[in-house]
């Protein structure tokens, strides 16, 4: 039983390990052909700094928050959530996944230029 098992069906694991946990909307739709891979909507769960990437030669500090952010594309995201326990980050982001996945987030308010194409199919796939 894996501590994600309540993620919407449209969100899949991309990549985790004791630090950090990388979640993908919808990679059979944002899979580069019709949409620029930058776009792909991803959620970073990390421990520590936000900026750590992975294969990071820096272990975080027992006591760095947990960090939860929503990126739309690299420099397009959502003000990151924090959290002390990463119970409590797992279950944000699974929270967070799901607002997402129902149309609850307004990720147009995240861009300055627009990608109305881009929108238009979030729309679609979020039920907005």
């Amino acid at each position: 039983m894996s501590e994600f098992d309540a993620l919407p069906y449209s969100w899949t694991i991309w990549n985790e390990s004791a630090d950090q946990c990388i979640l993908v909307f919808r990679p059979d739709i944002f899979d580069s052909h019709e949409f620029p891979a930058p776009c792909l909507p991803t959620l970073y769960l990390t421990h520590g700094q936000r900026s750590r990437r992975p294969g990071s030669e820096l272990d975080p500090d027992p006591t760095d928050p947990w960090i939860v952010t929503l990126f739309l594309e690299p420099e397009v995201n959502r003000d990151a959530d924090h959290y002390d326990a990463r119970t409590d980050a797992v279950d944000g982001t699974i929270g967070l996944a799901e607002r997402f996945a129902d149309g609850e987030i307004d990720y147009r308010e995240l861009y300055q230029v627009p990608r109305e194409e881009y929108f238009e199919k979030l729309d679609e796939l979020t039920g907005e």
